[in-house]
């Protein structure tokens, strides 16, 4: 009993993590949805995806294999490989600034109205918000969830001041808030991290693992190509839009996808929580609670995926006149198709982070490559027929691409499992 005490209280602080985080960016996005026009709006949404596209370069080549080999393999000696990643993630951040930076200067050379302020925020603040996926990860695999929620509280009541502030003066735009999210993060981690940068004693991490980074890349090689592919079929469609359409419909259905965004948060929180210990148990040869802790976490995704569709469809209409003043009451057909993404989408992910648990990074890239071919076999034509709708409908096929072939995969792992086939008598929840 006080064990599943603990594990609720445990995921209510993962969920509080999450929603004040995640319901931070939330704020920002409809904040600036009502306040630009969707041209402008439509500019930013395009923008972030390049921070999307980014910070999975980042979760490939750092935080995936970081989080896995963290929380399994090296949780002994957690402290030293900790140090050894808070320079990686330096390297890495440093790395992808840099890049964004050169892309900047030849799209300002070669067409400098491409090359908006918007960008050049967005270069200012990337690395801190690519390091705040790590300091994240550590609360997490530390396991100590109360400080994750206390950074969460105050990056969130730093942002909520930094935008009012910028509202009233009239300097809410694309470059603003990105330098706002930056300097909230900073000024959370200052009250709540300060500790993970302090040396830890004993010998350095690879003085005694010096086959590391062989493991690491062996591992992280087949998530970054997993990203690249992954980009494709979910991002992809923005910029299909954009390309086929306009960013006036990008703008409006990224209005509409931000309706139904905080259940992906919420698998994330799960995720946060389940990934880890997935990890651990699988490192430790525990199979049978291995697969009893995926069973309770499709079992969340099912229901909370489930319900956000049919709240979705019972009130999504007034709230979506009340969030966005009528401005986008036009689209609220994209909303109920957009709340049917998320049921195949994050199904899919729990397996997807039980393989990543197993260590079968490359069962997850096929699954993607699975994806990738469906939207340009399909994604592509329904966007230029149907427009926005059509970039929905060709989520909806790329997503069942992606949660068949994966559900293919975990079984196959299963099955080659002796001790997982023991245990298949464990129930869901």
């Amino acid at each position: 009993m006080l064990l599943r005490i603990r594990q609720l209280t445990n995921l209510g602080y993962s969920v509080a993590d999450q929603a004040l985080s995640a319901g931070g960016m939330f704020l920002l996005n409809v904040m600036l949805a009502r306040t630009l026009s969707k041209v402008d709006y439509g500019v930013f949404v395009l923008s972030y995806s390049v921070f999307t596209f980014l910070a999975g370069l980042h979760n490939a080549a750092l935080l995936e294999p970081y989080t896995v080999y963290g929380a399994g393999r090296y949780h002994s000696n957690f402290r030293q490989y900790l140090r050894l990643m808070l320079g990686s993630n330096l390297v890495v951040c440093g790395g992808l600034t840099a890049l964004l930076l050169l892309g900047l200067g030849v799209l300002h050379w070669v067409s400098p109205p491409l090359a908006s302020k918007t960008m050049f925020g967005l270069s200012l603040a990337l690395g801190v918000m690519l390091t705040a996926g790590l300091v994240r990860r550590t609360f997490y695999i530390e396991r100590r969830f109360r400080r994750a929620v206390c950074t969460a509280i105050l990056f969130f009541a730093f942002l909520s001041c930094g935008l009012w502030a910028s509202l009233r003066a009239g300097w809410l735009n694309g470059f603003s808030v990105f330098v706002i999210v930056a300097l909230s993060w900073m000024l959370a981690w200052l009250a709540t991290a300060r500790d993970l940068v302090r040396r830890p004693q004993g010998p350095s991490f690879l003085s005694t693992h010096p086959q590391y980074w062989r493991e690491h890349w062996r591992y992280a090689g087949w998530v970054l190509a997993t990203s690249l592919i992954f980009q494709v079929s979910s991002q992809g469609y923005y910029w299909l839009v954009a390309g086929f359409v306009s960013t006036r419909e990008v703008a409006e259905l990224r209005a509409m996808y931000m309706m139904v965004a905080p259940v992906e948060q919420l698998f994330v929180a799960f995720s946060y929580l389940m990934l880890p210990r997935m990890a651990l148990h699988y490192a430790s040869g525990r199979i049978g609670d291995f697969v009893h802790v995926w069973k309770r976490y499709c079992w969340l995704v099912v229901m909370a995926t489930t319900g956000m569709a049919i709240m979705v469809r019972l009130f999504g209409r007034p709230i979506v006149h009340r969030l966005y003043a009528g401005k986008y009451d036009g689209s609220i057909h994209l909303l109920f198709l957009c709340s049917l993404v998320p049921i195949l989408t994050l199904i899919g992910n729990t397996m997807n982070d039980g393989l990543k648990a197993a260590e079968r990074p490359n069962m997850v890239f096929y699954a993607y490559c699975t994806s990738g071919v469906a939207t340009f076999i399909v994604g592509i034509p329904l966007v230029r027929h149907f427009g926005a709708a059509g970039a929905v409908y060709g989520m909806l096929v790329s997503a069942a691409a992606f949660a068949a072939t994966l559900a293919v995969a975990f079984a196959v792992l299963i099955q080659r499992s002796p001790r997982i086939t023991a245990s298949a008598n464990i129930t869901a929840p």
